[in-house]
């Protein structure tokens, strides 16, 4: 995935209302109007959120008649899984580095040195 393209979807999922619309369309086609129907918002701003999505590959607007049917793309979103996957397998490799250096302090307390007490002279 191209860097621009992976731009253009985390951007598109910076937003709730549009992630709120990818998670109704996850069972199935909807109409526009049907997607604006729980959001407080006008249907020219869910117009303009689903443009940004369509343009970041995650939705596919068709035209049946009068209605506007759009339909969840995944491959962009199993891209960006995919980008995320090898930083979430990094740092769980670091993770379990930390914790096996952690059980190894604690089978094995570092030895402390004993402070000689100065005399008075």
């Amino acid at each position: 995935m191209s860097p621009d393209r992976l731009s253009r979807t985390f951007a598109a999922l910076a937003d709730p209302t549009r992630r709120a619309i990818l998670a109704r369309l996850t069972s199935g086609p909807s109409s526009v109007t049907a997607l604006a129907e729980p959001h407080a918002i006008s249907l020219p701003a869910i117009s303009r959120h689903l443009k940004v999505l369509e343009r970041a590959g995650l939705i596919d607007r068709s035209r049946q008649a009068r209605v506007r049917p759009c339909r969840l793309k995944a491959a962009p979103l199993k891209q960006a899984v995919d980008w995320l996957e090898a930083y979430r397998r990094h740092w769980e490799e670091r993770l379990d580095r930390l914790e096996e250096y952690l059980q190894e302090l604690q089978a094995n307390p570092p030895k402390t040195k004993e402070k000689k007490h100065a005399r008075p002279t």
